[in-house]
């Protein structure tokens, strides 16, 4: 896992984004167990109390859940990350948009780029 951070928004909302985009992706399993919160604060090179900060919000979230004895896993449930899932597309569009609007391409020429680029 690549982690690189910008100045501009704190690193725990940094990190919850990529956990999400992990956990959306599949590259984090339904179910699957995560490593331990100091496991990942040294693969992200953060302070645990970071990572800690960052797993509390997925897990309010309900994308994580914790087993008392056991640690953390992903959720199993999903209905959850299919909806988080589309809502993330649909921010990325919107932006997309946006962009191709502020450089003077208009919605018909912006899905023109997008068929000739699909392939990407």
């Amino acid at each position: 896992m690549d982690y690189i951070f910008d100045n501009e928004r704190p690193i725990y909302i940094q990190l919850v984004e990529k956990l999400r985009t992990q956990i959306v992706s599949g590259e984090l399993k339904q179910g699957e167990r995560i490593p331990s919160v100091r496991e990942l604060a040294l693969t992200a090179r953060v302070n645990p109390n970071t990572m800690q900060k960052a797993l509390a919000e997925l897990e309010n979230e309900g994308l994580v859940y914790t087993e008392r004895t056991n640690g953390k896993f992903i959720t199993k449930n999903k209905e959850l990350i299919d909806s988080l899932k589309k809502q993330l597309a649909k921010e990325k569009v919107i932006n997309f948009l946006k962009d191709m609007k502020n450089i003077g391409i208009d919605y018909k020429d912006a899905i023109i780029y997008l068929q000739e680029l699909g392939g990407i």
